[in-house]
């Protein structure tokens, strides 16, 4: 080898290796558009997780609550809490959030009154804000009811910071305390804005 080129089935190994420029300006401008199609997709799917995972974060303590007041008979109290010890007494759910069991129903952590969720506030800038200024915390009671106090069901309602319809959620709880969550509708039915 010692400077001589090898033949091989007479080629040289030189013209068997590598890419012509014509290749590789094809293969930068193919990966060019599956970036330019794929990043908006990928955008769209991160947010979409973000929003259903906070969203069904809440959902899920609130159905662990209600089976919780069931299984202890007793009640049970989610709230919106900054600190993970107390209830704020704001609407502001993005702050985050409690479990606790509350005996007596007051809808604040007492002594001997243990906290047995707690939801750290989200990370990012988006607002979960319920419809109600009132709904701050619900109680489910041993039969696995929680009183809203209203007569038509409640939304907290999930925008992230560009207000983007398509990424608003809400949870919609009955006045018995069934929550279930919801898409946008531009129609207000069901009355998720």
């Amino acid at each position: 080898m010692n400077g001589m080129k090898t033949r091989r089935a007479g080629f040289t190994l030189m013209e068997l290796s590598g890419f012509t420029l014509l290749e590789l300006l094809m293969t930068l401008t193919v990966a060019g558009i599956l970036i330019t199609i794929a990043v908006p997709s990928f955008r769209y799917v991160t947010n979409a997780n973000r929003i259903a995972s906070e969203i069904n974060g809440l959902l899920g303590d609130m159905q662990y609550a209600r089976s919780e007041a069931i299984k202890e008979g007793q009640t049970v109290t989610v709230c919106a809490s900054a600190d993970g010890a107390t209830c704020t007494g704001g609407n502001a759910w993005q702050s985050g959030w409690i479990v606790f069991l509350d005996s007596n129903g007051n809808q604040q952590v007492d002594a001997g009154e243990a906290i047995i969720r707690a939801r750290p506030a989200f990370n990012g800038t988006d607002t979960f804000i319920a419809s109600t200024p009132t709904f701050t915390a619900i109680t489910y009671n041993r039969m696995g009811y929680g009183q809203t106090g209203a007569a038509a069901p409640i939304t907290v309602n999930l925008h992230d910071a560009t207000n983007t319809t398509a990424w608003t959620r809400c949870l919609a709880v009955t006045p018995v305390g069934t929550a279930t969550t919801e898409k946008y509708n531009p129609a207000g039915i069901p009355p998720c804005n």
